[in-house]
């Protein structure tokens, strides 16, 4: 059974409840209602109702069962006082009153006050316009202290993830040590034993420069606080993928030859990374998923389609605690 097939079976009867702010996007509308046929999960549609109706009689879409916010006739008093609290001494009443009025700000005070479990945003939205109010909000879960977005690339039988591939531009050895961690957790969403591979273009000393030594520190501090974890570092990528190159480079380790999960030492590699696989390597690319927050928030690429929106909600209903 495909992973997505699982995540939809598993999801069935939950009745989890996943927003979307920008419902007048028919890729967005049209993968709701799919959500909403299929029974995984209960959308929400942001937007003014008739423009939505009108968006969907356009394109042959049946609305029947899909609630529908309008932010602007929506009583945002109980909102307001909770995100002026949220935001004590940083924003005035006023302030508060314009970022409500914001459509991304407005959904993730929805996830916030416990209205949705989750949210789905960015298929129309740049990416700072939904991890901003995420961080100001919502906020990172205890302990972590940056977000990072990773991507489910899928091919056939052939499951990983890649991270950092969508937020942190710069990123250093606790930085890459936190991705790790979280990203051996979304591993584990995906039914995945996470074998958790440091990437560099050294393996195990085969190469000197500081920013070999950053991806082994963080090797060693995901070892040291989490010894149960899988990993190994540093390591270039066919000695993390490939069993022939991985036993001839880093002999003994569990994960040099095995991993499944790729932790990038720079935004730069990782997102050239992850575009060569889907463009050159025929996999599919789910995501980003936002990882480190405290509630499931996933940003999409604008480049997003129909179906990608729909595997992206699944993935957040299924990382709802």
């Amino acid at each position: 059974m495909d992973i997505f097939e699982k995540l939809a079976t598993e999801l069935k009867g939950q009745n989890r409840t996943i927003v979307f702010p920008e419902g007048e996007d028919k890729r967005v509308m049209g993968a709701a209602i799919r959500l909403k046929h299929d029974d995984v999960l209960q959308p929400i549609l942001l937007g003014n109702p008739d423009q939505l109706k009108q968006i969907a009689q356009e394109n042959g879409f049946d609305l029947t069962g899909i609630e529908i916010i309008d932010p602007a006739t929506y009583d945002k008093t109980a909102m307001h006082a909770a995100l002026l609290e949220r935001r004590k001494g940083k924003n005035t009443p006023e302030q508060v009153d314009k970022m409500l009025e914001d459509i991304s700000y407005f959904a993730t005070m929805l996830v916030y006050m416990g209205k949705v479990d989750g949210m789905v945003s960015g298929a129309v939205h740049p990416t700072g316009d939904t991890v901003r109010p995420a961080l100001q909000i919502i906020k990172t879960k205890p302990g972590v202290k940056r977000i990072s977005g990773a991507f489910i690339m899928q091919k056939g039988d052939q499951r990983y993830v890649f991270a950092d591939c969508a937020i942190n531009i710069e990123i250093d050895a606790p930085t890459m040590a936190e991705i790790a961690v979280e990203s051996a957790e979304t591993a584990k969403v995906f039914g995945l034993d996470p074998k958790v591979a440091m990437l560099s273009f050294s393996t195990k000393g085969s190469a000197k420069s500081e920013l070999v030594t950053k991806v082994a520190d963080a090797t060693k501090l995901v070892k040291d606080a989490h010894p149960d974890l899988k990993v190994e570092g540093e390591l270039q990528f066919d000695a993390a993928l490939v069993p022939e190159v991985g036993k001839l480079k880093a002999l003994g380790s569990e994960v040099a030859g095995h991993a499944n999960v790729f932790i990038f030492p720079s935004l730069e590699s990782g997102n050239i990374g992850y575009k060569i696989a889907q463009r050159f390597g025929g996999f599919e690319a789910v995501g980003p998923i936002l990882q480190g927050l405290n509630a499931p928030i996933a940003d999409l690429s604008r480049g997003t389609n129909e179906d990608e929106i729909y595997k992206v909600a699944l993935i957040t209903a299924a990382r709802v605690e």
